[in-house]
């Protein structure tokens, strides 16, 4: 079905980031990314949006310790959004006691944001909780943004007509050539799988990519998806055109 977008009420976004998990190709603790929750959080703010975070299983989340701006690495250390929402007692509170998504009340949003992340593709990949939301938010006339490894649930996802949710779509997620670059900088296999080469065995569907690391984000109707980490502001401004407000 296509709801119809209410362009004058307040309107609230849900952001679903995945649990902690452990990677089963590295054994590394994995969770979300931070500016892929930060970024789209401040651009959908800033509109005088409300925001939600939740998970899965509801609670704490970790984050992937690459993303935060102050780990020794250096690794994200211009991610100053990022900083300033660790930095805020309030902001960083909003990541510590998230709602399940059992919890959930989808006909309260006019818009999902699935986080990416190394994790994503350990617990959103395998949860049927996360594919059947994103499923039922479709088929309900919701707006979906998916970013990086996050987009590996397209992979999966189907409606209730038996169609899979990407059939017909142009998408896109994180790249073979940046999963390449990042075995290549740690110098081992990070992921179980890589989306861009799942997706090009995929039947009509049109999966693209951009140049590596490099802001990105498609519009197709309601799905909306971006490439990396650089992608998140791109994809929530798309949200905030697709809504008209």
């Amino acid at each position: 079905m296509s709801g119809a977008i209410d362009t004058l009420s307040t309107k609230r976004v849900l952001m679903l980031a995945s649990n902690p998990a452990v990677s089963p190709v590295t054994g590394w603790p994995v969770g979300f990314w931070w500016a892929e929750l930060t970024h789209p959080y401040w651009e959908f703010v800033e509109r005088g949006y409300s925001v939600e975070i939740a998970s899965p299983d509801g609670g704490a989340l970790q984050w992937d310790s690459w993303s935060d701006p102050r780990d020794a690495s250096g690794y994200s250390e211009h991610d100053l959004i990022s900083l300033g929402f660790i930095n805020s007692p309030v902001h960083f509170a909003l990541t510590q006691n998230t709602k399940r998504l059992a919890e959930i009340d989808l006909a309260a949003y006019d818009a999902i944001f699935l986080v990416g992340g190394q994790a994503p593709m350990v617990t959103f990949y395998n949860d049927p909780r996360v594919l059947q939301f994103v499923a039922a938010a479709y088929d309900a006339g919701k707006v979906i943004a998916i970013v990086c490894h996050a987009t590996c649930v397209l992979l999966k996802t189907t409606l209730a007509d038996g169609t899979r949710l990407v059939d017909g779509k142009t998408w896109t997620g994180f790249a073979n050539s940046e999963e390449q670059f990042a075995d290549n900088f740690v110098g081992k296999r990070i992921q179980p799988f890589w989306i861009e080469e799942e997706a090009k065995k995929l039947a009509g569907t049109n999966f693209i990519v951009n140049s590596m690391f490099k802001a990105h984000a498609l519009r197709d109707g309601r799905l909306i998806t971006g490439q990396q980490q650089y992608s998140g502001a791109a994809a929530a401004r798309l949200v905030i055109e697709a809504l008209g407000v």
